[in-house]
């Protein structure tokens, strides 16, 4: 099982630090728009996932958070595009992305119990770890608009605090 999360994880890190690295292009607003929003919508259906399946009071706490905070941010990424008249355009890295966790919410859907909910949680770690990463290398410092940057900041903040709630969760599943 952890071959597979590391493999989803070195997935998604090649598919934010890469994607843009052919030709030295950088990702647009719209491109770091889409990609933050399916990062985040994301998060929302693996936490969903585990609302349903897990028996376990903290993980059901850990991703209630998780789709609470995470719907909260996204409803401000699309009120600011909005704002700013911006569409978020789809790319190669949102696409990985979603292809990605397509393939662990199903290797999820097969397990049950506390076998579901270390994976669960451990796989919340690692994707927290990844998605800081990129906000932090790739999406903060590519973006050219002010108030995402600042809006990509303000998630950061809150993800950091994620990725610190999923390894205390993580490290109480025996």
């Amino acid at each position: 099982m952890f071959r597979s999360i590391s493999a989803v994880m070195a997935v998604l890190s090649v598919s934010f630090v890469t994607a843009f690295a052919q030709g030295g292009a950088k990702p647009t607003d719209p491109q770091i728009a889409h990609i933050a929003y399916t990062a985040g919508q994301i998060d929302i259906e693996a936490g969903k996932q585990a609302i349903k399946m897990s028996k376990n009071k903290e993980v059901i706490a850990f991703a209630e958070n998780m789709v609470k905070d995470h719907t909260a941010v996204n409803k401000l990424a699309l009120d600011l595009c909005k704002k700013l008249g911006v569409t978020p355009e789809d790319n190669d890295t949102s696409k990985s992305l979603s292809k990605a966790a397509a393939a662990k919410q199903a290797e999820l859907a097969k397990l049950t119990g506390a076998a579901f909910d270390k994976a669960y949680m451990d796989n919340e770690v690692a994707y927290h770890k990844t998605v800081n990463g990129a906000l932090d290398t790739l999406l903060i410092p590519s973006s050219s608009n002010a108030e995402l940057k600042a809006l990509l900041q303000q998630g950061l903040t809150i993800f950091k605090g994620h990725q610190q709630h999923a390894e205390h969760t993580a490290s109480m599943i025996k």
